[in-house]
């Protein structure tokens, strides 16, 4: 299993969020690419990066941070956040970025991400963001009357690289992860599942290890407040 360090991006800032609510956000670096160079230095393999600004507005907002932190470490890097389009597909991976996350316009608009995946081979991955099951789009703004395994089996021969379940609820309250639900969404469909929300302790990494079929996982405020020390984590993977 892999694990993912996560940096979330907000005015160019290191932050956590809880639950998505961008007025509840914690500035924790300001200096994004700087603490991509200390997970880098752990020893992590991939980071992973939310352009949060971008989520809202569609677009991206925090392209310095990303090229900095991009120029900074020679580990991948997958970005989510704000991608709504081919063109901003090919700009992030021209500039670095290994993967790119599509979030919201896999639920608006499912067609480009088969078009992405046949123009970006290994380069496209989905994010399915769920609150109670049902998917969230517009940065979570917005809840649908989608559920997150239907979304998923919807792109289960486009050839997307991955797909990256967050549970809302779980998402900066360092309660667990809701490893059930992410599970379920891994046995439903062929393409790797990354769990996302809750990482909370390396019991958690654990028993997300326990399920074979979960292939990564994500962990964002656990690394920032200390309760999950990263090399000791990723040696349990």
């Amino acid at each position: 299993m892999i694990l993912y360090p996560a940096i979330d991006l907000k005015e160019g800032h290191c932050v956590r969020l809880i639950q998505g609510d961008m007025e509840q956000a914690t500035v924790f670096n300001d200096d994004p690419a700087a603490q991509a160079a200390s997970f880098a230095d752990a020893g992590a393999s991939w980071l992973h990066l939310v352009d949060l600004d971008g989520a809202f507005a569609g677009k991206p907002m925090n392209a310095r941070a990303v090229e900095a932190i991009v120029n900074e470490v020679d580990i991948p890097v997958q970005l989510g956040g704000g991608i709504r389009n081919l063109e901003t597909i090919e700009n992030w991976l021209s500039r670095g970025v290994m993967r790119v996350i599509l979030g919201t316009v896999a639920v608006k608009d499912p067609d480009l991400v088969n078009q992405a995946c046949r123009k970006f081979p290994g380069h496209i991955a989905v994010g399915i963001d769920a609150r109670g099951g049902r998917v969230a789009v517009e940065g979570w703004a917005e809840e649908t009357d989608i559920q997150a395994v239907d979304l998923a089996r919807k792109f289960a021969d486009a050839g997307v690289e991955a797909i990256i379940y967050t549970d809302i609820d779980r998402d900066g309250v360092l309660q667990g992860a809701n490893i059930p639900a992410t599970a379920e969404l891994a046995r439903a469909v062929s393409i790797p599942v990354i769990a996302s929300g809750g990482v909370s302790s390396l019991t958690d990494i654990r028993a997300l290890i326990a399920e074979k079929k979960i292939a990564g996982a994500i962990i964002g405020r656990a690394l920032y407040d200390g309760r999950i020390d990263l090399a000791e984590a990723l040696k349990l993977c």
